[in-house]
Protein backbone atom coordinates (compact mmCIF):
# COMPACT_ATOMS: atom_id res chain seq x y z
CA UNK A 1 0.00 0.00 0.00
CA UNK A 2 1.80 3.36 -1.15
CA UNK A 3 0.50 6.02 0.94
CA UNK A 4 0.70 9.74 0.32
CA UNK A 5 -1.46 13.18 1.64
CA UNK A 6 -3.10 14.83 -1.02
CA UNK A 7 -4.58 18.09 -1.30
CA UNK A 8 -8.47 18.56 -1.15
CA UNK A 9 -10.94 21.36 -2.34
CA UNK A 10 -11.54 22.07 1.27
CA UNK A 11 -7.97 23.64 1.12
CA UNK A 12 -6.47 20.78 3.52
CA UNK A 13 -5.43 17.28 2.83
CA UNK A 14 -6.28 13.67 2.79
CA UNK A 15 -4.72 10.25 2.39
CA UNK A 16 -4.88 8.69 -0.51
CA UNK A 17 -3.69 5.08 -1.51
CA UNK A 18 -2.39 3.92 -4.98
CA UNK A 19 -4.58 1.01 -6.66
CA UNK A 20 -4.25 -1.00 -9.24
CA UNK A 21 -6.78 -3.44 -11.37
CA UNK A 22 -5.92 -6.88 -11.95
CA UNK A 23 -6.63 -7.96 -15.24
CA UNK A 24 -9.97 -8.81 -16.82
CA UNK A 25 -8.70 -12.16 -17.68
CA UNK A 26 -7.47 -13.04 -14.33
CA UNK A 27 -8.59 -16.42 -13.15
CA UNK A 28 -9.43 -15.22 -9.37
CA UNK A 29 -11.99 -12.10 -9.70
CA UNK A 30 -10.36 -10.66 -12.68
CA UNK A 31 -10.69 -6.84 -12.99
CA UNK A 32 -10.68 -6.30 -9.01
CA UNK A 33 -8.95 -3.38 -7.89
CA UNK A 34 -6.07 -3.87 -5.85
CA UNK A 35 -2.36 -2.55 -3.88
CA UNK A 36 0.46 -3.61 -6.24
CA UNK A 37 2.05 -6.54 -5.62
CA UNK A 38 3.39 -10.14 -6.31
CA UNK A 39 5.06 -13.59 -5.75
CA UNK A 40 8.34 -13.62 -3.80
CA UNK A 41 11.20 -14.57 -6.38
CA UNK A 42 14.05 -16.34 -5.05
CA UNK A 43 16.56 -14.00 -6.09
CA UNK A 44 14.60 -11.94 -4.05
CA UNK A 45 16.76 -13.37 -1.00
CA UNK A 46 20.02 -14.02 0.09
CA UNK A 47 23.30 -11.97 0.20
CA UNK A 48 23.31 -10.34 -2.93
CA UNK A 49 19.78 -8.69 -1.67
CA UNK A 50 20.23 -7.89 1.37
CA UNK A 51 23.96 -5.93 0.59
CA UNK A 52 21.77 -3.95 -1.41
CA UNK A 53 19.35 -2.70 1.52
CA UNK A 54 19.15 -0.33 4.07
CA UNK A 55 17.33 0.15 7.05
CA UNK A 56 16.34 -2.94 7.63
CA UNK A 57 18.49 -6.37 8.65
CA UNK A 58 17.53 -10.04 6.89
CA UNK A 59 17.45 -11.21 10.61
CA UNK A 60 14.71 -8.15 11.70
CA UNK A 61 12.76 -9.11 8.82
CA UNK A 62 12.83 -12.70 9.48
CA UNK A 63 11.77 -11.73 13.38
CA UNK A 64 8.92 -9.41 11.97
CA UNK A 65 7.27 -11.86 9.39
CA UNK A 66 7.78 -15.35 12.21
CA UNK A 67 9.90 -17.20 9.69
CA UNK A 68 13.32 -18.77 10.35
CA UNK A 69 15.11 -17.42 7.58
CA UNK A 70 14.28 -15.44 4.83
CA UNK A 71 12.38 -12.54 5.62
CA UNK A 72 14.24 -9.87 3.80
CA UNK A 73 13.20 -11.45 0.73
CA UNK A 74 9.67 -10.03 1.20
CA UNK A 75 10.50 -6.49 1.62
CA UNK A 76 12.62 -6.72 -1.51
CA UNK A 77 9.62 -8.51 -3.67
CA UNK A 78 7.51 -5.34 -2.52
CA UNK A 79 10.29 -2.93 -3.70
CA UNK A 80 10.92 -5.36 -6.77
CA UNK A 81 7.20 -5.52 -7.59
CA UNK A 82 6.17 -2.07 -6.89
CA UNK A 83 8.42 -1.02 -9.63
CA UNK A 84 7.23 -3.65 -11.79
CA UNK A 85 3.53 -3.03 -11.61
CA UNK A 86 3.82 0.62 -10.76
CA UNK A 87 6.65 2.27 -11.68
CA UNK A 88 7.42 3.73 -8.62
CA UNK A 89 11.03 2.98 -7.42
CA UNK A 90 11.27 2.76 -3.34
CA UNK A 91 14.82 3.09 -3.42
CA UNK A 92 17.71 6.15 -3.05
CA UNK A 93 20.87 6.74 -3.99
CA UNK A 94 23.25 7.51 -1.09
CA UNK A 95 23.62 11.47 -1.02
CA UNK A 96 21.38 12.01 -4.06
CA UNK A 97 18.59 13.57 -4.72
CA UNK A 98 15.18 11.88 -4.88
CA UNK A 99 15.04 9.57 -7.91
CA UNK A 100 12.88 9.78 -10.64
CA UNK A 101 11.59 13.64 -9.48
CA UNK A 102 11.42 15.54 -12.95
CA UNK A 103 15.11 14.83 -14.26
CA UNK A 104 14.06 13.89 -17.82
CA UNK A 105 16.71 11.83 -19.13
CA UNK A 106 16.93 9.65 -15.87
CA UNK A 107 13.11 9.20 -15.82
CA UNK A 108 13.22 7.86 -19.77
CA UNK A 109 16.49 5.19 -18.41
CA UNK A 110 13.96 3.71 -15.76
CA UNK A 111 10.77 3.61 -18.07
CA UNK A 112 13.04 1.21 -20.21
CA UNK A 113 14.78 -0.43 -17.90
CA UNK A 114 11.29 -1.38 -16.14
CA UNK A 115 10.46 -2.67 -19.54
CA UNK A 116 13.41 -4.73 -19.73
CA UNK A 117 12.98 -5.86 -16.24
CA UNK A 118 9.26 -7.18 -17.02
CA UNK A 119 10.30 -8.92 -20.39
CA UNK A 120 12.59 -10.85 -17.90
CA UNK A 121 15.99 -9.51 -19.90
CA UNK A 122 17.15 -7.59 -16.66
CA UNK A 123 17.25 -8.46 -13.25
CA UNK A 124 15.96 -6.08 -11.00
CA UNK A 125 19.13 -6.39 -8.74
CA UNK A 126 21.51 -5.82 -11.74
CA UNK A 127 19.58 -2.59 -12.08
CA UNK A 128 19.66 -1.09 -8.59
CA UNK A 129 23.48 -2.51 -8.73
CA UNK A 130 24.19 -0.02 -11.92
CA UNK A 131 22.67 2.47 -10.98
CA UNK A 132 24.28 2.59 -7.62
CA UNK A 133 20.55 2.21 -5.53
CA UNK A 134 19.95 1.21 -1.81
CA UNK A 135 16.66 -0.40 -1.32
CA UNK A 136 14.65 1.96 1.40
CA UNK A 137 13.24 -1.40 3.14
CA UNK A 138 13.48 0.42 6.79
CA UNK A 139 10.52 2.88 4.92
CA UNK A 140 8.10 -0.51 4.40
CA UNK A 141 6.18 -1.32 7.43
CA UNK A 142 4.63 -4.81 7.72
CA UNK A 143 0.80 -4.57 8.29
CA UNK A 144 -1.37 -7.71 7.10
CA UNK A 145 -0.61 -11.08 6.66
CA UNK A 146 -4.14 -13.10 4.61
CA UNK A 147 -4.54 -16.40 3.74
CA UNK A 148 -6.57 -17.42 0.93
CA UNK A 149 -9.74 -19.65 2.08
CA UNK A 150 -9.93 -23.05 0.80
CA UNK A 151 -12.21 -24.08 -1.84
CA UNK A 152 -10.68 -21.09 -3.98
CA UNK A 153 -9.20 -21.53 -7.47
CA UNK A 154 -6.18 -20.00 -6.58
CA UNK A 155 -5.02 -19.98 -3.06
CA UNK A 156 -3.17 -16.88 -2.08
CA UNK A 157 -0.73 -16.79 1.39
CA UNK A 158 0.09 -12.56 1.10
CA UNK A 159 1.44 -9.89 3.08
CA UNK A 160 0.43 -6.80 3.01
CA UNK A 161 2.56 -3.83 3.72
CA UNK A 162 2.56 0.03 3.81
CA UNK A 163 4.83 2.73 2.94
CA UNK A 164 5.13 6.34 1.61
CA UNK A 165 5.20 6.63 -2.09
CA UNK A 166 8.19 8.12 -2.90
CA UNK A 167 8.02 11.89 -3.73
CA UNK A 168 7.92 13.27 -7.24
CA UNK A 169 7.38 10.08 -8.98
CA UNK A 170 4.29 8.92 -11.14
CA UNK A 171 2.39 5.71 -10.88
CA UNK A 172 2.01 4.01 -14.23
CA UNK A 173 0.50 0.49 -14.61
CA UNK A 174 2.18 -2.21 -16.50
CA UNK A 175 -0.07 -2.79 -19.02
CA UNK A 176 0.24 -6.51 -18.64
CA UNK A 177 -1.05 -7.92 -15.01
CA UNK A 178 -2.44 -4.67 -13.98
CA UNK A 179 -4.33 -2.32 -16.85
CA UNK A 180 -5.32 0.65 -14.86
CA UNK A 181 -4.14 2.92 -11.48
CA UNK A 182 -5.38 5.10 -9.58
CA UNK A 183 -4.26 7.35 -6.18
CA UNK A 184 -7.98 7.44 -4.22
CA UNK A 185 -9.16 7.72 -0.59
CA UNK A 186 -9.80 4.85 1.23
CA UNK A 187 -13.62 5.87 1.79
CA UNK A 188 -14.26 6.69 -1.70
CA UNK A 189 -12.45 3.18 -2.84
CA UNK A 190 -14.87 1.81 -0.19
CA UNK A 191 -18.25 4.04 -1.63
CA UNK A 192 -17.50 3.07 -5.64
CA UNK A 193 -17.32 -0.63 -4.79
CA UNK A 194 -20.58 -0.12 -2.46
CA UNK A 195 -22.28 1.32 -5.78
CA UNK A 196 -20.79 -1.42 -7.96
CA UNK A 197 -18.54 0.83 -9.85
CA UNK A 198 -15.23 -1.25 -9.17
CA UNK A 199 -14.57 -4.74 -7.70
CA UNK A 200 -12.69 -4.53 -4.41
CA UNK A 201 -12.16 -7.93 -2.60
CA UNK A 202 -11.98 -8.76 0.99
CA UNK A 203 -8.92 -8.44 2.37
CA UNK A 204 -8.49 -5.57 0.31
CA UNK A 205 -11.39 -3.96 1.89
CA UNK A 206 -10.06 -4.81 5.66
CA UNK A 207 -7.30 -3.25 4.80
CA UNK A 208 -8.80 0.08 3.30
CA UNK A 209 -11.08 0.25 6.20
CA UNK A 210 -7.67 -0.30 8.63
CA UNK A 211 -6.03 2.76 6.88
CA UNK A 212 -9.02 4.83 5.91
CA UNK A 213 -8.83 5.67 10.07
CA UNK A 214 -5.89 7.55 9.67
CA UNK A 215 -6.12 11.06 7.97
CA UNK A 216 -2.14 11.30 7.30
CA UNK A 217 0.15 8.93 5.80
CA UNK A 218 2.36 10.46 8.89
CA UNK A 219 0.30 9.07 11.46
CA UNK A 220 -0.37 5.58 9.78
CA UNK A 221 3.00 5.13 8.85
CA UNK A 222 4.02 5.42 12.71
CA UNK A 223 1.10 2.90 13.67
CA UNK A 224 1.98 0.45 11.48
CA UNK A 225 5.76 0.90 12.02
CA UNK A 226 4.65 0.02 15.70
CA UNK A 227 2.08 -2.08 15.60
CA UNK A 228 4.26 -4.41 12.73
CA UNK A 229 5.80 -6.87 15.09
CA UNK A 230 2.26 -8.23 16.22
CA UNK A 231 0.35 -8.54 12.89
CA UNK A 232 -1.75 -12.08 12.92
CA UNK A 233 -2.46 -14.37 10.14
CA UNK A 234 -6.23 -14.49 9.46
CA UNK A 235 -7.13 -17.18 7.05
CA UNK A 236 -11.03 -16.64 6.44
CA UNK A 237 -13.62 -19.70 5.92
CA UNK A 238 -16.73 -19.07 3.35
CA UNK A 239 -19.86 -20.31 5.24
CA UNK A 240 -23.55 -21.05 3.63
CA UNK A 241 -26.12 -18.82 5.67
CA UNK A 242 -29.99 -18.65 5.35
CA UNK A 243 -29.40 -15.78 2.78
CA UNK A 244 -26.28 -16.89 0.89
CA UNK A 245 -22.57 -16.76 1.63
CA UNK A 246 -20.66 -15.34 4.88
CA UNK A 247 -17.16 -15.11 5.80
CA UNK A 248 -15.85 -16.36 9.34
CA UNK A 249 -12.74 -15.28 11.06
CA UNK A 250 -10.80 -16.72 13.09
CA UNK A 251 -12.08 -16.30 16.87
CA UNK A 252 -15.45 -15.76 15.19
CA UNK A 253 -18.15 -18.43 16.76
CA UNK A 254 -18.59 -20.93 13.93
CA UNK A 255 -14.63 -20.46 12.83
CA UNK A 256 -13.88 -24.20 13.92
CA UNK A 257 -16.84 -25.63 12.96
CA UNK A 258 -17.07 -24.03 9.80
CA UNK A 259 -17.29 -26.75 6.92
CA UNK A 260 -13.86 -27.31 4.70
CA UNK A 261 -14.59 -27.14 1.02
CA UNK A 262 -12.99 -30.13 -0.85
CA UNK A 263 -10.52 -28.62 -3.32
CA UNK A 264 -11.44 -31.24 -6.10
CA UNK A 265 -14.84 -29.95 -5.64
CA UNK A 266 -15.44 -28.76 -8.83
CA UNK A 267 -19.02 -26.76 -8.39
CA UNK A 268 -17.37 -25.35 -5.02
CA UNK A 269 -14.22 -23.90 -7.34
CA UNK A 270 -16.86 -22.44 -9.95
CA UNK A 271 -18.72 -20.54 -7.29
CA UNK A 272 -15.81 -19.00 -5.85
CA UNK A 273 -15.49 -16.21 -7.30
CA UNK A 274 -19.39 -14.81 -6.88
CA UNK A 275 -18.85 -15.97 -3.20
CA UNK A 276 -16.22 -13.73 -2.63
CA UNK A 277 -18.00 -11.37 -4.52
CA UNK A 278 -21.05 -11.06 -2.23
CA UNK A 279 -19.16 -11.71 1.15
CA UNK A 280 -16.79 -8.89 0.20
CA UNK A 281 -19.55 -6.35 -0.15
CA UNK A 282 -21.08 -7.90 3.16
CA UNK A 283 -17.76 -7.26 4.58
CA UNK A 284 -17.63 -3.32 3.01
CA UNK A 285 -21.23 -2.58 4.80
CA UNK A 286 -20.12 -3.98 8.01
CA UNK A 287 -17.49 -0.62 8.14
CA UNK A 288 -14.25 -0.01 10.02
CA UNK A 289 -14.75 -0.91 13.47
CA UNK A 290 -14.61 -4.61 11.94
CA UNK A 291 -11.61 -4.07 10.67
CA UNK A 292 -8.02 -5.36 12.04
CA UNK A 293 -5.04 -3.09 12.13
CA UNK A 294 -3.89 0.06 14.09
CA UNK A 295 -5.87 2.40 15.03
CA UNK A 296 -5.41 6.41 15.48
CA UNK A 297 -6.02 5.91 19.02
CA UNK A 298 -3.04 3.71 19.99
CA UNK A 299 -0.37 5.75 18.62
CA UNK A 300 2.04 7.37 20.46
CA UNK A 301 4.99 9.68 20.11
CA UNK A 302 7.84 8.51 19.59
CA UNK A 303 10.14 8.22 22.67
CA UNK A 304 12.46 5.83 24.57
Amino acid sequence: MLVRDAATQSGGSALEVLMVRRNLRSDFVGGAYVFPGGAVDPLDGGAEAEALCTGRSHAEASTLLGVGTGGLAYWVAVVRETFEEAGLLLARREGGPHLLAGDPDEEARFAAARTEVNAGRLRFLDLCREERLRLSVGDVHYFAHWITPRGAPRRYDTRFFVAAAPPGQIAAHSAGETIAEVWITPDDALARHRAGQIEIIFPTIRCLQAIGRFTSSAALLQAAERASSAVPTIEPRVVPDGNGMRIVLPGDPGYEQAPVPDPGDGEARGDFNEAVRAVSMKANEEGPDAAPGPRPDRVRPAGP
